[in-house]
């Protein structure tokens, strides 16, 4: 990876460097992931230069930030795993909501190529966080009793045009 990827965070991405319009929602919070990311690594004893960091530094940052997660996982000898709307409070842990995570990651590697990172060392593409990230989604949805469905993409299919339809369906006729 080259130095480009360690450049000081605070230019933020190279696409707004020297642009004075205000970032979009999206731009701004891949701007903090990122910081928030580099800082992580820096608070690490010893240090990690971003140069040296690997898909096992992400997922330590992904474990990191379940402390601050608002997502109530019911554990497997919680009376309430499994169900959606639990009646009542319990003491299981609060994590990052699957989805939450997802979107960090696909911030965090959009950033990491936009700061010089090359995608065939990209940490954040790295097989293990997909794998990770498929489990978590899968002890959430069991934990709650709701099962993931992945949404189905919509295609963009070329409705044929009536006429032509017509025509050709009564040309394939045979007379009576």
């Amino acid at each position: 990876m080259s130095d480009g990827v360690a450049k000081d965070s605070a230019e933020g991405s190279s696409r707004s460097s020297g642009n004075h319009q205000p970032l979009s929602r999206y731009e701004s919070q891949k701007r903090r992931d990122w910081n928030t990311f580099g800082q992580y690594l820096k608070n690490q004893r010893p240090p990690v230069p971003l140069s040296q960091c690997n898909c096992n530094h992400v997922l330590d940052f992904l474990r990191y930030l379940d402390q601050f997660g608002k997502t109530k996982v019911h554990l497997h000898g919680c009376v309430f795993f499994g169900q959606p709307d639990p009646p009542a409070p319990c003491t299981c842990p609060l994590r990052q909501a699957w989805g939450s995570l997802d979107a960090l990651i696909g911030r965090l590697r959009a950033a990491y190529e936009e700061h010089g990172g090359s995608p065939e060392t990209n940490p954040f593409g790295n097989g293990s966080i997909r794998v990770y990230l498929r489990e978590v989604r899968e002890c959430q949805a069991k934990a709650r009793g709701i099962p993931y469905k992945k949404k189905k993409k919509r295609k963009h299919q070329n409705k044929p045009n009536n006429v032509d339809e017509e025509a050709k369906s009564s040309s394939k006729q045979l007379p009576s």
